[in-house]
């Protein structure tokens, strides 16, 4: 060993090799830096290192044989009586620790001016895909290619699609009858504020076909970013069309993609243009509530390809808007079997809607969501579900943050400003619902449930008649918007105590959504009736009502008000069945419901603090407006004032919530209406005679002459 060290330094290796690597090491360095600067591809780099790292033996061969002298590169063997230059002695051992060193400084530098590596997040990035310029004649590729592409397109998480059916509607009102060509599609994207659109064609080549597709600014129609691809056979025009989605999330900055990855993994669910075509189709029928329709073209989309998860999970979600309960749950049993065909994207979106939709398990569907968002940051049908889970969740703040994101990306879409406007009443933050909704009334399709907040900010503010002309506004905007409507209107003369006038409204109302098939509307309004009835003491009348309108749906819009209504009757042993019912879902607010409809039983019988008991039991799974109010009363009734008038107090400040206790955006805001009476009675009981009369002379300015209520509160200040 000793022998082999010291021809190892006769030879010069260990100086060769030194150098060598020093040289190469800075030159790896450099490299790092360099080449991204220049956008040279990766390879580049790992060529240069694995040449490097070949190099290193041949430099210690080189070194072993050869030498460099004054008569040039000799063997060696024969070079023992030439002048080695410029090896050996202590200069060139300087040389070597110098070129080491300053590699290894280099290095130490780099890696602590360069930290972590920084994920550039890329801004959302709204496309609408016009409809393709189809010049092969063959009507496959009508409705089927568009869908292709926004399936490959949204694999880019800031990436996200504009709804094709609602850019249609709006391109029917700015140009009837010119469809979604790339010039009526720039005017869309500029009303709608989407920031690009993708224009493509295909044209027929022998047996083949060419693919393009242009990524085109809406404004000025200048190119940003194109792709095209060939298909040998129609076999092939899908894997062409994930090429094309490939090429143009390239050039708009995706660098998540990965070839090898993507041979393993299929982007598209569907493995026919058949397939697609129906599926696209059938979502177009579903949005304009043609369910039966849309399901047969579910069905035929499954036909070409039995293991298409999206066809199973629409078709699920069309069989529940149909009552179809058990067609509903074995489509989504088999949506759910086929959850790994499909693209993650698809498949957290498809979870949610479950959750959420059919589960009723909020939180799972707010976690599913979140998980969706986080890995798509551009994903607006996220964001607004995220929104929606979160409001049902009684998560107001949340909701309207994430309602807000969702405005950021679609900016003029009226569905995300009505939501966010909702989210902002139920927050009892009506400043900012007017301001929203009030912005809606520019446009010419106002959605009719952007009234709504304006009403219920006049109500609030004593302005019953701007409420009145709100409603009315809401009535022309189609069917939903009447039956909402309606309800509205009658529930401002609930509010202000006149309850015959609002019998004889929601009678005629209850009379058109029988025409028109709509349930649930009934429903509400028979709830809503059976109040007015009681109001005008007709009592049998009232449970008559409740009795329809719960055989219509099993709601707790409609399930709750008719559990109430038995028990403040006296009667528990109907109440108590639908009390064990609400307990039995999984959904928390119908469980906190049923311990509410237990505790009115039990203040009906007397029993106030199990009444208490049972109300804040409740609370604890879900703070929900009505229970507070009932627990304020329970605490009044059991002589508990200053416990009464927290709860009073707190309801007050929460009076957003009961513009519509159920979430369904359909109006109840009359609960509220009493509330002044009973602050003023827990006042009373803490002698806060001053405030009372405040509020007692409050609730008779508000009410009609007729409740007895009202009555009770002029006794009490007189």
């Amino acid at each position: 060993m000793p022998n082999l060290i010291r021809e190892l330094r006769r030879r010069e290796v260990f100086r060769a090799t030194g150098l060598y690597v020093g040289v190469v090491w800075i030159l790896i360095e450099a490299s790092s830096v360099l080449l991204p600067a220049f956008d040279a591809p990766d390879w580049v780099l790992r060529t240069l290192i694995i040449v490097g790292i070949i190099g290193l033996p041949v430099t210690v061969v080189l070194a072993w044989f050869f030498d460099l002298t004054d008569h040039g590169i000799e063997i060696q063997a024969e070079a023992t009586d030439t002048v080695v230059m410029p090896f050996g002695g202590r200069r060139t051992d300087f040389v070597v620790i110098g070129v080491l060193a300053v590699a290894l400084i280099f290095s130490v530098y780099l890696n602590i001016t360069s930290g972590p590596d920084v994920v550039e997040e890329l801004e959302p990035m709204s496309v609408l895909i016009a409809d393709f310029d189809n010049q092969t004649g063959d009507p496959l590729f009508d409705g089927s290619l568009e869908q292709a592409l926004q399936i490959g397109i949204e694999g880019a998480a800031f990436v996200t699609s504009f709804r094709r059916d609602v850019a249609g509607q709006v391109a029917e009102q700015l140009q009837s009858g010119s469809g979604l060509d790339a010039e009526t599609s720039r005017l869309v994207a500029v009303r709608e504020g989407i920031k690009l659109v993708l224009a493509g064609s295909i044209i027929a080549d022998g047996d083949g076909y060419e693919l393009a597709v242009n990524a085109i600014e809406p404004r000025d129609g200048e190119v940003i970013a194109e792709a095209d691809a060939n298909a040998d056979s129609k076999l092939q025009v899908l894997t062409a069309m994930e090429q094309v989605a490939d090429g143009l999330r390239r050039q708009l900055g995706d660098d998540s993609l990965d070839r090898e990855q993507l041979q393993d993994t299929e982007t598209y669910t569907a493995k026919s243009l058949e397939a697609i075509r129906e599926y696209d189709r059938a979502q177009t029928l579903a949005r304009g509530g043609q369910y039966a329709v849309a399901i047969d073209h579910y069905k035929a989309s499954i036909d070409f390809d039995p293991d298409f998860g999206r066809a199973y999970s629409g078709w699920a979600i069309a069989a529940r808007y149909l009552g179809r309960s058990d067609e509903s749950m074995l489509a989504w049993e088999k949506a759910l079997s086929l959850i790994e065909t499909m693209t993650e994207r698809e498949r957290l979106r498809t979870l949610g809607i479950y959750y959420y939709g059919v589960t009723r398990n909020y939180q799972k569907a707010i976690e599913t969501y979140e998980t969706l968002v986080e890995k798509y940051p551009a994903d607006s049908v996220g964001h607004n579900n995220l929104a929606i889970s979160y409001f049902s969740a009684l998560d107001f703040q949340s909701a309207l943050l994430e309602g807000r994101v969702a405005l950021d990306i679609y900016p003029n879409d009226p569905l995300a400003r009505s939501n966010y406007a909702l989210y902002a009443m139920y927050a009892s933050d009506f400043d900012t619902a007017v301001s929203e909704a009030s912005s809606l009334m520019e446009r010419d399709d106002v959605y009719f449930k952007a009234w709504l907040p304006l009403a219920m900010s006049s109500i609030a503010d004593g302005d019953l008649e701007s409420a009145r002309s709100a409603y009315r506004s809401m009535a022309n905007a189609g069917a939903r918007g009447a039956s909402t409507a309606t309800l509205g209107l009658a529930d401002i003369e609930m509010f202000a105590g006149n309850f015959a006038a609002a019998r004889d409204i929601l009678l005629d109302a209850i009379a058109s959504d029988e025409e028109i098939g709509n349930n649930y509307g009934m429903a509400t309004k028979y709830m809503a009736l059976a109040e007015a009835l009681r109001g005008l003491g007709d009592q049998h009348a009232a449970l008559e009502a409740v009795e329809r309108g719960a055989v219509l749906t099993q709601a707790d819009a409609s399930s709750v008000p008719t559990a109430l209504m038995f028990a403040e009757a006296g009667r528990a042993d109907a109440a108590l069945p639908m009390a064990d019912a609400l307990a039995g879902k999984l959904q928390p607010q119908s469980r906190a419901y049923a311990g509410l409809v237990r505790a009115v039983i039990a203040l009906e019988e007397n029993r106030h603090v199990e009444a208490i008991d049972s109300l804040r039991t409740a609370i604890s799974v879900a703070d929900l407006w009505l229970l507070r109010f009932y627990l304020g009363r329970a605490y009044l009734v059991g002589g508990f004032y200053a416990e009464a008038l927290d709860e009073f107090m707190a309801v007050q400040e929460r009076h957003g919530e009961a513009t519509a206790l159920f979430f369904d955006d359909l109006p109840t805001y009359r609960y509220v209406a009493t509330l002044p009476y009973w602050l003023a009675r827990a006042q009373d009981g803490l002698g806060m005679a001053s405030a009372a009369d405040k509020n007692y002379t409050a609730f008779i300015a508000r009410r009609s002459a007729d409740d007895p209520l009202v009555s009770d509160a002029r006794q009490r200040v007189e």
